[in-house]
């Protein structure tokens, strides 16, 4: 007997430590799910109506006396529905016995169901009509991030790295897998195709600061420039293509920023073989919170008047003035002034 117990109770701590599959959850659109439960409402009034026209002897009209499939069918409605007007009885103790064991409990799902379906459409759908009325009326100088892959996370990971509002952050993504991992990092995000105007509308495209494209295509990028660009022409834009030959044409659609990723990774391969020092150097600098990062930020009253290399704690690498960028040794700014930006090269916060 002791064995016995022993290994009962080492089977059920072997499935309790076992890390068991957690299956999604099945979404139906809500015409399925009203036809769904229409159907099975349907089904409990057809029941009935079987019911009471097989046993039709034991019922009673005190219109005529005779329960036909029409009477059959009114007692149903009158009975589940619970209105009850009497004209239609059970007169046979065994007919009462049903109504009180079978009608009685179709009766009581009937109406669980009616009711639950309107709390659901107008709870749920409700509510999420007036949050999202909500989120759109407070929806302005945002960033819209189109595609949620391995670029568009690390570019969302570096925007909040650098003081941006994860409230003000909206996600872009046709897989749901996406918008669902973006839902539970705590950013907004739509599903859908963002080459499609309705979609990039949904996403308040039209008072957006910032938009970054990074999807896997670059077809869909251009194509995706062009729709924000009719709908934004005055929002940053910063798009990720793989070839460098659409770049030039991102940028005739009027991206602000292209980023050629295939030639950028493969630089950095380039340089890494040659020289790891260069190769470390460079990740550092691409990777957020440790080591090294790139920043920029505005000049201070105690800088101005003092050459880019005088700052201190930092390193000046560019000076961006009347909207220009400059590199540090470009002589128009050899000294800096109250206005300028400053690109920097800092330690990391977390470092």
């Amino acid at each position: 007997m002791g064995m016995v117990r022993m290994r009962r109770l080492d089977q059920e701590r072997r499935w309790t430590s076992e890390a068991l599959v957690s299956l999604p959850a099945r979404s139906a659109s809500p015409g399925v799910e009203l036809a769904r439960r229409g159907g099975l409402a349907l089904l409990l009034l057809t029941i009935v109506v079987v019911l009471v026209f097989l046993d039709r002897d034991s019922y009673n009209d005190t219109s005529d006396g005779t329960v036909g499939l029409i009477d059959a069918i009114y007692y149903a409605t009158v009975t589940i529905t619970t209105t009850g007007y009497g004209d239609i009885t059970p007169v046979a103790p065994h007919a009462r016995v049903l109504n009180a064991i079978i009608v009685t409990p179709l009766r009581i799902g009937f109406l669980v169901l009616l009711v639950g379906t309107t709390l659901e459409v107008l709870a749920n759908q409700g509510r999420q009509i007036y949050r999202d009325r909500r989120w759109r009326s407070g929806m302005r100088n945002h960033v819209v991030v189109v595609g949620y892959g391995t670029k568009g996370r690390s570019a969302v990971e570096t925007l909040e790295t650098n003081g941006a509002n994860a409230s003000q952050v909206v996600i872009i993504d046709s897989r749901p897998t996406a918008v669902a991992d973006a839902n539970v990092r705590g950013y907004a995000a739509i599903e859908g195709d963002a080459t499609r105007r309705d979609i990039l509308r949904r996403a308040e495209i039209a008072r957006a600061r910032e938009i970054v494209i990074t999807l896997d295509r670059d077809d869909s990028a251009i194509l995706t420039m062009l729709t924000v660009r009719q709908l934004n022409p005055s929002a940053h834009v910063v798009v990720a293509v793989r070839e460098d030959d659409n770049a030039s044409l991102l940028r005739q659609c009027g991206a602000n920023v292209v980023v050629t990723s295939s030639e950028a990774v493969g630089r950095l391969l380039g340089l890494s073989a040659t020289s790891p020092n260069i190769g470390t150097v460079i990740e550092d600098l691409l990777s957020s919170r440790e080591g090294l990062e790139v920043g920029e930020r505005q000049v201070t009253a105690a800088e101005a008047g003092h050459a880019p290399g005088e700052v201190e704690g930092e390193r000046v690498i560019a000076v961006v003035r009347n909207k220009t960028l400059r590199r540090f040794y470009d002589p128009a700014v050899a000294t800096l002034q109250t206005g300028d930006q400053v690109v920097v090269v800092r330690k990391a916060a977390d470092a």
